[in-house]
């Protein structure tokens, strides 16, 4: 566990990924996170098992960070019915046997929305492992500040008054800004 900014927390979670045999021309493999390891050790793309065309990967391993200003988004998580992990991917040819980068796992549901909206990642939803959760837990135990509600106020001005006619004050005007202009006839017409 490592502490970097004030209040904030790292743990260690491996990804792992599996492979299974694509089901168009277009994609020879479909690729899913299937679970998360926490405290696991450095990996790149470890096999893990394999049966037949299908193969388990410990693909990766990031750091989970928890900071006490998204402990609201955390609490929300944790009220899921299965509180999950999301792990964050990008497609890149070339780079490991998925051509996926895992480049990033949060716990908070707000930002793995904040991911879905760009449409260049694609987020995957783990279940959180027990001892995940326990930590989590504790963490929100320790920091979360339930803020009460406060309901907004109207500003109680009237505006189903007439308007006064005189336009904008800060403009010097010589007459009434909403009386049409007005020209003697009789002169034009001579």
């Amino acid at each position: 566990m490592v502490t970097i900014y004030p209040d904030s927390q790292s743990l260690r979670l491996g990804v792992v990924m599996k492979r299974t045999p694509g089901v168009t021309r277009w994609a020879k493999w479909g690729w899913k996170a299937i679970a998360v390891l926490p405290g696991a050790g450095d990996a790149d793309w470890k096999l893990l098992r394999s049966e037949g065309e299908v193969a388990e990967y410990h693909a990766a391993t990031l750091d989970l960070w928890l900071y006490r200003s998204d402990t609201e988004a955390y609490v929300h998580e944790l009220e899921a019915r299965v509180p999950s992990v999301y792990v964050v991917l990008r497609p890149e040819p070339g780079e490991g046997p998925a051509d996926m980068v895992i480049t990033h796992v949060t716990v908070s549901p707000y930002e793995a929305q904040d991911y879905c909206d760009s449409g260049e990642e694609i987020v995957e939803k783990v279940p959180m492992p027990k001892a995940l959760l326990a930590s989590l837990v504790a963490y929100v135990e320790q920091h979360h500040v339930e803020e009460p509600f406060v309901k907004r106020r109207r500003n109680k001005q009237r505006v189903d008054q007439k308007q006064s006619g005189i336009g904008d004050l800060r403009i010097s005007q010589a007459s009434d800004v909403y009386r049409a202009p007005t020209a003697k006839r009789h002169e034009a017409a001579e």
